[in-house]
């Protein structure tokens, strides 16, 4: 399979993703744990379809130390038990906020109250960007059908 435009090859598209990367720099050095951040964006690249991305940030959080059993539960973390009440809240606030318009009134009060909960005005807005920073990641491979599988961790950085 191939993508329907090269993204890695595009002068327009590098000026383009060096904004979007430099905005999730800006996440990824923010107080929101690490492991949060991973959950977070794996849970939204699934919900959005985005093999690519799903495919990073799983290597990513499996060579950062995630556990093998927590990677394989993201996408029913509701019945799992492997999660804290923070990253519950995370998952949740990133579900509401990336099928935002499923829901006629966005994300609900109860989840925001819940991130408010547990994390603090800097990591909600890390919270916020993030959940916005990957939903666009997903959007932009999903609609070149970027490949899944080829991803190692690192490559980028």
């Amino acid at each position: 399979m191939d993508a329907r435009l090269n993204l890695f090859g595009s002068p327009l598209a590098a000026q383009f993703l060096k904004h979007i990367n430099s905005a999730g720099k800006v996440v990824s050095d923010s107080g929101l744990p690490d492991a949060t951040q991973e959950l977070v964006k794996i849970r939204a690249s699934q919900i959005n379809g985005c093999g690519f991305c799903t495919d990073m940030h799983t290597k990513d959080a499996a060579a950062a130390g995630e556990t093998s059993t927590r990677l394989h539960l993201i996408a029913v973390w509701r019945e799992a038990t492997v999660f804290t009440d923070a990253e519950r809240a995370a998952l949740e606030l990133a579900e509401q906020g990336t099928r935002i318009a499923d829901a006629a009134g966005g994300v609900s009060d109860e989840a925001w109250a819940a991130a408010a909960k547990h994390f603090d005005t800097d990591q909600l807005i890390a919270l916020v960007g993030l959940i916005a920073v990957i939903n666009a990641y997903n959007r932009l491979n999903v609609i070149v059908r970027q490949p899944a599988g080829d991803y190692r961790p690192g490559m980028f950085g």
